[in-house]
C-alpha cells in the first residue's frame, strides 16, 4: 500500500491535497449554478479575464491574488453592465470582454522579461507549490462561498429555473445575478493558482455536471460534486506522482473523465430501466 500512501507523506503533496480539496468544495458551490444556468462560456471568459490583473501584479512585484481579484471585479462589473444593454446579447458582451481583457493581459505580460514563466504559471497553475498561507486564504474563500450560497440559495434557484418568477417574488434577479457572478469570480480566483485558468473549468464544471444525473436536489449536486472533485484531486496527485505528469492537468483530466464515466453509467441505467419497463409491460399484456 506504499504506492497509495507514500506520495502523501511528503509535505508539499499534503498541502496540494488540502488545497485541491478546498478548491473542489468552492468550485462545487459555484459550478453547480454554472451548470444549471448554462454559463460555461462565461466561466471560461472570466477565468481568462484575470490575466491583466495578474500580469500587472507580476510586473510590479505585487500579490498575484490581489491582481486576480481586481480583474475579476472588472469582469463582473463589465458583464453586469453589458447584460443590461438591450441591443447587445449577453454572449456578444462576454465575448468582447473576454478578448479585450485577454489581449490587454498579453500586452502587459509581454513587457515582462519573464513572459514565458509568468504566462505558463497563469495558464496551468502549480498545485504542488501550495503554501500554508494559501490554505488559509482558500479556507476563508470557502467560508465566504458557503455564506453566499446559503444566503442566496433561494434567489439563485429562482434565477436558474424561472427569472420572471424570481422578479414576481421580489427576489431581485439582477442583484442575484451580480452576486452569482461574484461567487463565480471567487471560485475562479481561488482556483487559478492551483490548476491555472486553462484547467479551472475542469473542476468548476465537470464535477457538478457529473453529479447532475445522480442527485435529487441542488444541494445534493453540490455535495456530490465536491466529493467527485476531491476524488479527482486525490487520484490526480497520486497518478502525477507515479507517472511524472503535470499535477494540475492530471487532476483536471480526471475530473473530466469522471464526468464521462458518470454519464455513461447514467445512460446504461436509463437503458436498463427502459428494458425492464418494456418487459413488465409485455408481461402484463
Amino acid at each position: 500500500m506504499d504506492w497509495l500512501t507514500g506520495p502523501f507523506e511528503v509535505t508539499f503533496v499534503q498541502r496540494a491535497l488540502w488545497g485541491g480539496m478546498l478548491v473542489s468544495a468552492i468550485c462545487a458551490l459555484a459550478g453547480t449554478w454554472v451548470v444549471l444556468r448554462g454559463m460555461a462560456f462565461l466561466g471560461d471568459a472570466m477565468s481568462h479575464g484575470l490575466l491583466p490583473g495578474v500580469a500587472l501584479a507580476a510586473l510590479f512585484g505585487g500579490n498575484l491574488l490581489v491582481g486576480a481579484l481586481l480583474s475579476a471585479a472588472v469582469m463582473t462589473a463589465g458583464v453586469t453592465a453589458l447584460g443590461r444593454t438591450p441591443r447587445l446579447s449577453q454572449d456578444t458582451g462576454i465575448g468582447l470582454l473576454f478578448v479585450g481583457m485577454l489581449s490587454l493581459g498579453v500586452i502587459i505580460v509581454s513587457r515582462s522579461q519573464s513572459f514565458a514563466v509568468d504566462l505558463t504559471g497563469f495558464l496551468f497553475g502549480d498545485v504542488l507549490a501550495v503554501r500554508e498561507q494559501d490554505l488559509v486564504l482558500l479556507g476563508g474563500a470557502l467560508l465566504l462561498a458557503l455564506v453566499v450560497s446559503v444566503l442566496g440559495h433561494r434567489a439563485f434557484l429562482a434565477l436558474a429555473f424561472d427569472p420572471r418568477k424570481a422578479r414576481t417574488l421580489g427576489l431581485r434577479p439582477r442583484l442575484a445575478h451580480a452576486v452569482l457572478l461574484g461567487l463565480l469570480a471567487l471560485a475562479i480566483v481561488a482556483s487559478f493558482h492551483i490548476v491555472g485558468t486553462l484547467l479551472v473549468l475542469g473542476l468548476l464544471i465537470a464535477p457538478p455536471a457529473a453529479a447532475l444525473p445522480w442527485a435529487r436536489s441542488v444541494r445534493g449536486v453540490m455535495a456530490l460534486a465536491a466529493l467527485l472533485g476531491i476524488t479527482a484531486t486525490f487520484c490526480g496527485l497520486l497518478l502525477s506522482w507515479h507517472l511524472s505528469t503535470a499535477a494540475g492537468a492530471t487532476v483536471s483530466a480526471l475530473a473530466v473523465a469522471l464526468f464521462f464515466l458518470s454519464h455513461l453509467a447514467s445512460g446504461l441505467r436509463h437503458h436498463r430501466r427502459a428494458r425492464l419497463v418494456g418487459a413488465h409491460a409485455a408481461a402484463t399484456d
